[in-house]
C-alpha cells in the first residue's frame, strides 16, 4: 500500500452511483461468530464478544475477501486503503488518541485470522504506531520508560522478522548478548537503558538487512504489516500446516487491527491463555497459563515459563473473578470448550480472542459426553463433535505402568500419547531421520512455527520451556502428536547436542520415551500395552469397568451405530482377522482376498499349476489346492457365522506366486556355469519369462485369469460352496458371496457367472449364493447399467479404480513424486489415502446411478483402503452405498464416521 498521509476523515468513502462495491473492512461491532469465512475465526469471535458486551479493545477486521484478491493479483484491492482510512479515523475517535501522535500515541496490533484455526502459522505484529518520537511520549504518559522501550523493541523485532523477512536469530542473539552483559538470564532484568540500546541495535540490523531505515510513519508500518499477513497465507509453514490438517488452500486470511492493551506495564499487568476445561483431559476446572509483565506472544512462544492460571487469584483477585465470570459466559454461549486469550493492563481485564478450543482426542470424547449430562447439547450434537481420527488416536498403545523405567524428569503433559525415539535437536535432523525410517523425539527449548516440519516428522516433542498453551502444546494437540512441555530441569543445549539433567548428560542419538498424559520423561525405550479403548472393543473391558473415557467412547459409538445408515464390514483373509473384526463391530466381510491363501507352503502347488502344460497336470494341481482352500473357507465362514462374507476369486497376475525373474536367472546361470542341470529352476524361469508383462497390473489378472485358465475359478467356487454346505449341515448359517474381480465388459461377467452357477448347482446348494463383481475400472463404472444385469452386487475397488483413473502405478508413484505433488498443491492429500471426489468419486457416483437404474435394489459397497478413511466414508454415505469395508483396526473409526455422516 505504500506510505500514506493520515489526514482525518469523518465519513466513509462514497460508493459510485449504480455500482455495488463489496465491503472489505468491518468494525468489530458489525460481525458475529457465524461470519468466519469472511472475517476469519479471530475476527468473527472478536465481533461476537464485542456484541456480548465483553471488554474487547476497539478495532476492525479486514476481510478474507481482500486477502483472496491480494493473492490473486499480487496487490491489495484499490478501495482497501480508503476503507482502512475511515476505520482508523473511527478508532482514533473512540480511543481519543491518534496513530503517531507524540504524547500517548494510539498503538495497534496487526494479526492474522483464518476461518480455520492455524495457530502460529501466520503473522502478527504488535505495537504498530511506535516510532522514535512517540516512544518518548509513551514513556512519559505511562510513567514507565522500560515498558515503552520494551514495546518499541518488540515492534522492530516482529516487524523485521515478519515484514522484512529477517532471520529471527539476529534479534534473539542481540537479546541474549544484552542479558549476558547484564549478568542475567531473565529478560525482565533488562532496564530501560538496556532496552533503548537494544532498539538501536535492532534498527541498525534492519538497515543492514534492507538498506533502509526502520519506517517511522505509522500508516506505512500498518500497510506493510497487513500485506505481510496476507502474504503469510502462502508461507511454507502455513502451506505445510494446511496440508497436514487438510485445510482448503483458497480460504485466505482476514487481518484484525486491534487497539493495543498492554500486559507489560509492570507486575500489576500481564497476559494469559485460559481454557474453560482442560484441553488435555476434558475435566472442568481452572486451566491455563498466566505471565506477569508480558505481552501475549511471550506466553505462546514459551520463552518464559508461566504460572498456572489459578495463581492469578492471588496475584489479582478482581481480574481473576472477572475472568471466571467471562469464561462461564463464553462456554455457555458457545456450548463448548473455549480457548481464551486475555491481557490485564494495570488491573483491567481485556479479552483479546476466543475460539472453540483445540483438544486432545480423550478430551473431545469426555467433553462431548459431559455436555450431554449437563443438558447443554444432545447426543446427536455430541457425536458430531468427535472424529474418527480422534478415536484412532485413543486406540494407540500406551506405556506399561508395570515396566522398569528410568525417570529423567516430570513436566507438563501437553498432548497425550506414548512416544519413544532417538533424540534430535533440530527440525532438519528430525526430517532427515524420519526419511531414513527412524523414530525420533524432537527436543527444543521451545518450538516456533518454523519447527513444523520437524514436529510432523517426530514421534513426539519435548520442550524445556512453555506450558499447555505454548506453541508446541497447541500444535501438537491439533496434530495428535505426543508432547511434554516445560521440563525446566532439562538444560537443552542445541549447539552441543546435549541435555543436562541432575548432573547427567544425554546426547543426540540416545533413546528417550515421553508420556504426554503424565508429563514423564524416561531414558531408554519403555514397553507399551494396549489402550483401554482397544480392550473395550476387544471385549476384555466392559464399559463400566474402564475409566470415564471408555464410558464416553461406548456412549458415542453406540449412538453412532443407532443412527448410521452405512453398514461396516471388514477386509479379512483369515479366521483370526475375522474374529477380531467381529469383536470390533464388523457386520460381515466385504473383501476376502483368496490369493493370500496361495502363499507359504502352498506355493509349490501353485507353481505346479503354472507349469502345467496339459490338462492332466493342471487338474492335478487344482485338485491339490482345492481341499486347502476349502479348509480356509470353513474357518472363515464359521468365524463370521450369520454374517455375509464376500469372497473375491483370485485377482493378481500369476507371476506374483513365482520367484523373481532376476533371482531365477542368476540361479540358472550359476548352475550351468558349474556344469549342473538347473532342472526345476530352468522350468520356473521359462514360465516367468512366458508370463512376463511390462505392466502386469493391466494384464492377465482377475476375471481374465478365470476365463483363460480352465478350472481355476471352478476350483475356488467348489471350495467355497462345499465349505458352506458342510457348515449348513452343522446347523450354522454361512453367508458366502462370490465376487468376480476386474470386470470391464458385461460379457466377461456373464461367462464367469455361468461357470460359478454351474459349480454351485453341481454341489446341490439349495440356497442363493449372491454373485457380484468389483467396479475397479473406469469402463466398468461407465457401463455399470449393463454390468448390473449380471450382478447381484457391486463392490467398488477404489485402490485399482484410483490407479486406472489417474494412470498411476501406486507402488511406483508414491515414492517417486507424490511428495512434490503435495508440496505444489496438486494434491491436498494422496488420492490413495482419501477418495478423489472430483475424478474417482465421480466414477463411483456414475457406477451407483447406472447400476441402480438397472437394479434399484442392487447392493453396493466399497472394499478399497478408502473404506476406513473418515472423509471418504462421508462421501460414500452421500453417494448412496450400502456399506464400507476396511481393515479390522479401522472398524470402530468407520462405525463412528458412518454415524456422523448420517447427521451431517
Amino acid at each position: 500500500m505504500g506510505q500514506r498521509a493520515t489526514t482525518p476523515r469523518s465519513e466513509a468513502p462514497p460508493e459510485p452511483q449504480g455500482v455495488i462495491v463489496p465491503k472489505l473492512v468491518y468494525d468489530f461491532a458489525e460481525g458475529n461468530k457465524d461470519m468466519k469465512e469472511l472475517l476469519g475465526g479471530k475476527g468473527a469471535n472478536l465481533a461476537e464478544m464485542t456484541n456480548l458486551g465483553l471488554p474487547v479493545p476497539p478495532g476492525f477486521t479486514i476481510s478474507a475477501e481482500a486477502c483472496r484478491a491480494y493473492l490473486a493479483t499480487g496487490s491489495v484491492p484499490s478501495d482497501l486503503a480508503d476503507e482502512i482510512d475511515h476505520h482508523v479515523d473511527v478508532l482514533q475517535q473512540k480511543m481519543g488518541k491518534k496513530l503517531g501522535q507524540a504524547d500517548d500515541p494510539l498503538l495497534v496490533s496487526v494479526r492474522s485470522g483464518a476461518a480455520v484455526s492455524m495457530p502460529g502459522m501466520m503473522e502478527t505484529v504488535l505495537n504498530v504506531g511506535l516510532n522514535d518520537d512517540s516512544v518518548n511520549g509513551l514513556a512519559h504518559h505511562s510513567g514507565n520508560p522500560r515498558f515503552a522501550w520494551d514495546a518499541y523493541r518488540r515492534l522492530i523485532q516482529m516487524f523485521g522478522k515478519t515484514v522484512l523477512d529477517m532471520d529471527g536469530d539476529v534479534f534473539e542473539d542481540a537479546i541474549e548478548a544484552a542479558k549476558e552483559a547484564k549478568g542475567t538470564r531473565n529478560d525482565l532484568d533488562l532496564d530501560a537503558d538496556d532496552l533503548k540500546r537494544l532498539v538501536e541495535t535492532f534498527k541498525q540490523a534492519v538497515h543492514e538487512h534492507t538498506g533502509r531505515e526502520f519506517p517511522q510513519d505509522p500508516r506505512t508500518q500498518m500497510d506493510l504489516a497487513i500485506e505481510a499477513v496476507f502474504g503469510s497465507w502462502n508461507s511454507e509453514r502455513a502451506i505445510l500446516y494446511r496440508r497436514q490438517e487438510r485445510i482448503p488452500t483458497d480460504l485466505g486470511t482476514a487481518v484484525n487491527i486491534c487497539s493495543m492493551v498492554f500486559g507489560n506495564l509492570g507486575m500489576d499487568s500481564g497476559t494469559g491463555v485460559a481454557f474453560t476445561r482442560d484441553p488435555s483431559s476434558g475435566q472442568p476446572g481452572v486451566y491455563g497459563d498466566y505471565l506477569q509483565n508480558a505481552q501475549g506472544e511471550d506466553v505462546v512462544a514459551g520463552i518464559r515459563n508461566t504460572v498456572p492460571l489459578a495463581d492469578l487469584e492471588q496475584i489479582d483477585k478482581t481480574s481473576y473473578d472477572d475472568l471466571m465470570a467471562i469464561m462461564a459466559k463464553l462456554e455457555g454461549h458457545y456450548r463448548d470448550l473455549c480457548d481464551i486469550e486475555f491481557t490485564v493492563e494495570r488491573g483491567k481485564l481485556w479479552m483479546l480472542q476466543t475460539r472453540v478450543g483445540k483438544r486432545t482426542a480423550a478430551a473431545a470424547f469426555r467433553i462431548a459426553t459431559s455436555l450431554i449430562d449437563e443438558g447443554v447439547i444432545d447426543t446427536d450434537e455430541a457425536l458430531k463433535r468427535v472424529k474418527g481420527a480422534q478415536l484412532a488416536q485413543l486406540m494407540f498403545p500406551r506405556f506399561d505402568a508395570d515396566a522398569d523405567t528410568d525417570l529423567i524428569t516430570k513436566a507438563i503433559g501437553a498432548s497425550p500419547g506414548a512416544a519413544s525415539g532417538t533424540i534430535v535437536f533440530t527440525s532438519a535432523a528430525a526430517v532427515e531421520a524420519a526419511d531414513r525410517g527412524e523414530k525420533v523425539i524432537l527436543v527444543r527449548r521451545e518450538t516456533n512455527p518454523d519447527d513444523l516440519h520437524g514436529m510432523i516428522a517426530a514421534q513426539g516433542i519435548l520442550t524445556s520451556r512453555g506450558g499447555k498453551t505454548s506453541h508446541a502444546a497447541v500444535v501438537a494437540r491439533g496434530m495428535g502428536k505426543t508432547c511434554v512441555c516445560g521440563a525446566e530441569e532439562l538444560d537443552v543445549n542445541v549447539a552441543q547436542g546435549t541435555i543436562k539433567v541432575n548432573g547427567t548428560v544425554i546426547e543426540a542419538g540416545e533413546t528417550i520415551s515421553i508420556d504426554g498424559t503424565t508429563g514423564e520423561v524416561f531414558r531408554g525405550e519403555v514397553p507399551v500395552v494396549a489402550s483401554p479403548v482397544v480392550q473395550y472393543f476387544e471385549g476384555s473391558l466392559a464399559p463400566d469397568q474402564g475409566d470415564e473415557l471408555v464410558a464416553a467412547v461406548h456412549r458415542l459409538i453406540t449412538h453412532a451405530d443407532e443412527v448410521r445408515r452405512l453398514g461396516v464390514r471388514t477386509n479379512a483373509d483369515t479366521a483370526d482377522d475375522a474374529a477380531r473384526a467381529r469383536r470390533f463391530g464388523a457386520e460381515g466381510i466385504g473383501l476376502c482376498r483368496t490369493e493370500h491363501m496361495f502363499l507359504g507352503e502352498r506355493r509349490e502347488a501353485v507353481e505346479r499349476l503354472i507349469l502345467a502344460d496339459n490338462d492332466g497336470d493342471r487338474d492335478a494341481a487344482l485338485t491339490e489346492l482345492e481341499p486347502l482352500q476349502r479348509g480356509d473357507f470353513l474357518e472363515l465362514l464359521a468365524a463370521m457365522d450369520g454374517q455375509p462374507v464376500t469372497i473375491r476369486l483370485i485377482d493378481p497376475p500369476l507371476h506374483e506366486f513365482l520367484p523373481s525373474m532376476e533371482d531365477l536367472a542368476v540361479k540358472v546361470a550359476l548352475a550351468r556355469e558349474r556344469g549342473e542341470d538347473p532342472g526345476h529352476d530352468a522350468a520356473l524361469l521359462a514360465a516367468v519369462e512366458r508370463l512376463h508383462e511390462e505392466n502386469p497390473m493391466l494384464g492377465l489378472r482377475g476375471v481374465r485369469l478365470g476365463l483363460v485358465i480352465p478350472g481355476l475359478f471352478a476350483m475356488q467356487v467348489r471350495a467355497i460352496a462345499s465349505a458352506a454346505v458342510e457348515l449348513k449341515q452343522q446347523g450354522k448359517d454361512p453367508q458366502p458371496e462370490i465376487m468376480i474381480p476386474l470386470v470391464g465388459a458385461v460379457q466377461e461377467l456373464h461367462l464367469a457367472r455361468d461357470e460359478v452357477e454351474r459349480v454351485i448347482a453341481e454341489l446341490g446348494v439349495e440356497w442363493d449364493i449372491p454373485i457380484g463383481t468389483m467396479i475397479e475400472l473406469p469402463r466398468a463404472a461407465v457401463i455399470a447399467d449393463q454390468i448390473a444385469e449380471a450382478a447381484d452386487f457391486f463392490s467398488f475397488g477404489t485402490n485399482d479404480l484410483t490407479q486406472t483413473t489417474w494412470g498411476f502405478s501406486r507402488d511406483d508413484v508414491e515414492g517417486a513424486f507424490f511428495s512434490r505433488y503435495l508440496e505444489k498443491g496438486i494434491f491436498a492429500v494422496s488420492p490413495f489415502e482419501s477418495i478423489d471426489r472430483e475424478g474417482v468419486g465421480a466414477l463411483v457416483r456414475t457406477g451407483v446411478d447406472r447400476g441402480r437404474a438397472t437394479k434399484p435394489d442392487l447392493k453396493l459397497g466399497i472394499c478399497g483402503e478408502h473404506g476406513g478413511d473418515p472423509d471418504s466414508i462421508h462421501f460414500f454415505h452421500d453417494a448412496g452405498l450400502d456399506y464400507v469395508s476396511c481393515s479390522p483396526f479401522r472398524i470402530p473409526v468407520a462405525r463412528l464416521e458412518a454415524g456422523r455422516a448420517s447427521l451431517a
